[in-house]
């Protein structure tokens, strides 16, 4: 069974695969940030490094999905390769920051590589409001983030407000990170298992 996680920047994908997955003993797949060779440039130049970070990603994405389909494992995945084609590439085309052609290209290779797999079984979106974002970036102090501008986040969120509203490849569960502390309060993450076993096995 394939899991995955979507979200903005800073909306907690990390922390909380890690807890559904020591819960559930799943196999977890990470986003790779800290062997990414294009992060910090794409942040210091990202009409330089655009179309670079995303071919990056797609690629990185699209391998994991295949192990993961070959492992035969249930297996949560920190976000997924659709993030990258309906959020990240077209929000860089529209700031004038990835040019038409780099982005149709990058496009038509998602279409082939997206109809090659499956999409995951269970969809998870963590909604957070800006101000929680800017938050959770903050307290985890990684440098390359330290430029992200607010209204970067702001254009992020209302693209991802928008593929989500539209989602029809499988099993949706929506978390409102707002409201939900699972990095801290055993509680909420205690609510959020309980949500995930409903969608799983169809109590609701």
């Amino acid at each position: 069974m394939h899991l995955a996680i979507a979200g903005n920047i800073g909306s907690g994908k990390t922390t909380l695969t890690g807890k559904l997955a020591k819960h559930f003993g799943w196999e977890t797949h990470y986003e790779d940030v800290d062997d990414n060779p294009y992060l910090n440039d794409f942040y210091n130049d990202m009409q330089r490094w655009s179309f670079n970070l995303q071919i990056y990603f797609l690629n990185s994405r699209f391998s994991q999905i295949l192990d993961i389909q070959k492992s035969g494992l249930t297996v949560i995945q920190d976000r997924t390769i659709y993030e990258d084609a309906y959020i990240f590439a077209p929000n860089l085309h529209d700031m004038g920051l990835m040019s038409k052609r780099d982005f149709d290209n990058y496009f038509r290779l998602f279409s082939l590589m997206s109809s090659l797999v499956s999409p995951p079984d269970l969809l998870i979106y963590l909604r957070a409001s800006v101000g929680t974002l800017v938050n959770q970036i903050e307290k985890r102090g990684r440098d390359y983030e330290k430029t992200i501008r607010i209204d970067y986040l702001k254009r992020l969120n209302e693209r991802y407000e928008a593929w989500i509203s539209g989602y029809t490849n499988g099993k949706l569960l929506i978390v409102d990170v707002d409201d939900r502390d699972f990095a801290n309060k055993p509680e909420d993450l205690s609510h959020i298992v309980g949500q995930v076993n409903a969608s799983l096995h169809g109590l609701f």
